[in-house]
């Protein structure tokens, strides 16, 4: 069978999955929790195949590992929000406040479930590419590799300065100035976790463009489809989420205004409030 069948086939009983449990629940976050899971069962599930039919799989078995530490990471962060623990995202009941309730629910159906679902599987087809095109795994496949490792940590770190700063506002009673991180790799981005998940799915889509252009083909291919489409859905997310955080704390203006969305980069002049210890 060929393996997007079955990866198809997973990805519509994880969607039935959500949108039943959110309809039982009242909960519309089982998408987050299967976020970091799914797409290391879709990439396994290619290389498993490879392995199987007795083709090279170093190229996919690379893919694999990589995105079960990248799904390792994610889970550990995501749990010890509470994520797991019945937690709502908090945007959700801001819009399902904003909507009447058969609006949110097409929202919830046609967004929440059946479009995020397919992104992460969208995401993961770079290891379809590198299934049909079994070619040696070679020095570009290893440099992307470490470039995804790379950008890893970094969301590592940002994870664990975003978590830092968290706990001794926690500590601090709640209040502690600004009201948000600006230290760290937050100097130079205010979403420096955000921009390290993107650029790992963009290096992913790469080791996948590798094993195409050794068999002939172009490093365009259909599949950059799934990174394209996660910057969209990264991009609105975090303008959408920018307005909460810019209506509970004034200062958000000026580190808004002084430092790069996405992209680390040297913070413009003016300096953002400083956060306090």
């Amino acid at each position: 069978m060929d393996p997007l069948l079955v990866v198809l086939i997973v990805a519509g009983a994880a969607s039935a999955f959500c949108w039943i449990a959110s309809l039982i629940t009242k909960d519309t976050s089982w998408v987050d929790r299967l976020w970091s899971i799914v797409p290391v069962v879709y990439v396994w599930i290619f290389a498993i195949s490879a392995l199987l039919a007795g083709e090279d799989a170093v190229r996919l078995i690379v893919m694999a590992v990589l995105v079960t530490a990248w799904g390792a990471r994610l889970t550990f962060n995501f749990a010890r929000k509470g994520g797991y623990t019945g937690m709502e995202d908090y945007r959700w009941a801001i819009l399902r406040g904003r909507m009447k309730p058969w609006q949110f629910q097409l929202f919830n159906l046609f967004f929440i479930v059946l479009y995020q679902n397919a992104l992460l599987v969208l995401i993961t087809l770079p290891a379809y590419i590198a299934w049909q095109h079994p070619v040696p795994f070679g020095g570009w496949d290893a440099a992307f590799a470490v470039l995804f490792a790379a950008f890893l940590v970094g969301e590592f770190v940002a994870d664990q300065q975003q978590w830092d700063f968290h706990e001794k506002k926690k500590a601090a009673g709640g209040h502690l100035e600004p009201g948000f991180v600006t230290s760290g790799l937050f100097a130079y981005s205010r979403h420096p976790n955000f921009f390290f998940e993107q650029a790992q799915w963009w290096a992913f889509y790469a080791i996948g463009a590798v094993a195409l252009v050794a068999d002939g083909g172009s490093w365009l291919n259909w599949t950059i489809a799934g990174a394209a489409l996660l910057t969209l859905l990264f991009i609105g997310s975090t303008i959408f989420t920018e307005s909460i955080t810019a209506s509970k704390y004034p200062a958000y203006a000026d580190y808004r205004r002084t430092t790069s969305m996405l992209v680390p980069l040297p913070r413009r002049r003016g300096a953002a409030a400083p956060e306090t210890s």
